[in-house]
């Protein structure tokens, strides 16, 4: 059996476990607003992951449509957050 830090060990078991999405979705919590900004931030209800995919919920229409015409660079915002290409796609609810 290989030695392995205490970082490796836990990154091999996030890979094969299903917290890794609540995890991920926390990082993305905690710099949502870095990323897309103040105002996006503050009308956005939830953000959650499911496999590879990113699903942000928020009740303001204007905000939606916005949210919509900008998918690929959320995508490529929150990859670059998150240090791995792990979303490749955005559902606006």
């Amino acid at each position: 059996m290989g030695e392995y830090s205490l970082g490796d060990a836990i990154q091999q078991f996030l890979k094969k476990s299903r917290l890794k999405g609540s995890i991920q979705a926390l990082q993305i919590e905690d710099v949502w607003e870095s990323i897309m900004g103040k105002t996006v931030a503050r009308y956005t209800e939830s953000i959650k992951i499911y496999g590879d995919k990113l699903y942000i919920k928020t009740t303001v229409a204007p905000l939606k449509q916005e949210l919509m015409y900008q998918k690929e660079n959320i995508i490529q915002r929150v990859n670059q957050a998150l240090g791995e290409k792990t979303i490749k796609e955005v559902i606006i609810q």
